[in-house]
């Protein structure tokens, strides 16, 4: 198998489609084996993509946060099962540790970050900082989700009290103390934590992250989503690392020869957390569970597996490591993709190919849609259809408009979305900027198992 070539095809397939915008690198036993820069790191398309652009990672910076917790516990100066009130004790949330705030089972609420960033920013007339968030949680204090360590619960809010945590114990700015105990050991020269919003962009070599909006590319600050992008970019823990691809391949090398944590610390972090009934805190198919800033998995043929993925508007990244196999990968895009089937098919593809497998075709919903559909019967569907007020994701309307079949709907955010519905088997329809699959029966429609009445 030559992983080279295939993860260049695959990569430049998915760029052709407008749906990757960034750089790769996969290496195995510390060499690389593929590595790439596709498309352009502004809105304009006049500063190319390059191997060393440097990336925002979003929740990626997780574990970084969660080793710089490790750290401080190495010298003492913090416990795993300590309580957040020994260090605050005007923290709302009695009975919270910072072992539950890493493995997201602390129960406090599910903050939404928009609003307590956007409240906050209106309180304190410039765009908040963690100390800020912390004080406007404790004078909330709104009622917890749950008790500690009932449920799985990931809170970005609980990293950003996990970084202002390390400021207090360590004295030192979450900033800096990063950067000396993690980024300088680990060799990673190009890393740091960034607010460009709000501090402006070190140099051009930072991407922009670009929304995708009126069939145009926006830069995230400036889109529709610029209230929680701007707002939140004065947070420390949950996000705000920024680096490259090969200052990741230098973490993952890091790790492996114990620079920054010994191999016993790493085992604590790549076990995921347990609830109070003994199951693993975040498990599903495709995970054993959350643990300290990782996502850990077992496979047979593969061994131990701690990875973790990142997103803001206009970002995808993905970070994986195979600690047993020695092998590691990193995926960086910085706009919007037009198609999630296709941006699904790259990852799922490199993913593959990692795991010594052929990757599956990439295709797109103009590859799988119905070709010359019949359409006579399409009015039929149209009109308003019933939904619950407080679902997930609603449709409320499907209309037809330039001969094609389109939908009014609300996203889990309350988002207000338009799209066309493309023609993918008999009475079955696909989305193409979401995996959404529906089915028109006699005066209703399906999707995600729910069926809904045509009013």
């Amino acid at each position: 198998m030559d992983k080279k070539a295939l993860m260049e095809k695959l990569a430049r397939e998915a760029y052709e489609k407008g749906c990757f915008n960034g750089t790769w690198l996969y290496a195995e036993n510390g060499e690389i084996v593929s590595k790439g820069a596709l498309g352009w790191r502004d809105a304009e398309n006049t500063l190319p993509m390059q191997e060393d652009t440097i990336f925002e990672m979003a929740s990626i910076t997780k574990m970084f946060t969660a080793t710089a917790i490790m750290l401080l516990v190495r010298e003492g100066k913090l416990e795993l099962d300590e309580e957040l009130t020994a260090i605050f004790p005007e923290y709302p949330y009695p009975g919270v540790t910072v072992r539950h705030l890493l493995t997201h089972t602390s129960g406090i609420p599910d903050f939404d970050v928009e609003e307590l960033v956007t409240e906050v920013r209106e309180q304190v007339g410039q765009i908040p900082s963690n100390s800020s968030v912390f004080n406007a949680i404790c004078a909330r204090k709104e009622e917890p989700r749950c008790a500690p360590g009932e449920e799985f619960c990931y809170s970005d809010i609980g990293y950003t009290m996990l970084a202002h945590t390390v400021e207090t114990v360590s004295g030192m700015p979450f900033e800096d103390f990063v950067k000396k105990n993690i980024f300088e050991p680990a060799g990673m020269k190009d890393s740091g934590i960034y607010h460009t919003r709000r501090d402006g962009r070190p140099s051009d070599r930072f991407a922009r992250n670009m929304v995708l909006e009126n069939d145009a590319f926006v830069p995230s600050d400036l889109s529709r989503f610029s209230g929680y992008v701007v707002g939140s970019d004065g947070l420390n823990g949950c996000d705000y690392l920024h680096t490259t691809i090969f200052d990741m391949f230098a973490w993952d090398k890091a790790l492996r020869e114990e620079k920054v944590l010994t191999f016993k610390e790493q085992q604590i972090m790549y076990t995921p957390g347990v609830l109070n009934n003994g199951e693993a805190a975040g498990a599903d198919e495709d995970d054993d569970g959350y643990a300290f800033g990782w996502e850990a998995a077992t496979e047979p043929e593969n061994g131990l597996i701690v990875r973790h993925g990142g997103g803001m508007p206009g970002l995808e990244t993905w970070f994986e490591r195979f600690v047993d196999k020695n092998r590691v990968l990193v995926v960086l895009d910085c706009r919007d993709y037009a198609d999630v089937r296709v941006f699904d098919g790259l990852l799922s593809g490199f993913e593959a190919i990692a795991r010594d497998r052929e990757p599956e075709p990439i295709v797109s919903i103009e590859d799988i849609a119905v070709k010359d559909p019949d359409k006579s019967k399409w009015e039929a569907l149209c009109g308003k259809y019933e939904h619950p007020e407080d679902g997930d994701f609603i449709i409320d309307e499907v209309f037809m408009q330039d001969g094609e079949l389109h939908a009014n709907a609300v996203n889990d955010e309350g988002d207000d979305l338009t799209f066309r519905l493309y023609p993918i088997g008999e009475n079955e329809f696909g989305r193409k900027r979401g995996m959404l699959r529906v089915t028109f029966g006699d005066g209703c429609l399906t999707f995600d198992e729910q069926t809904f009445k045509k009013l």
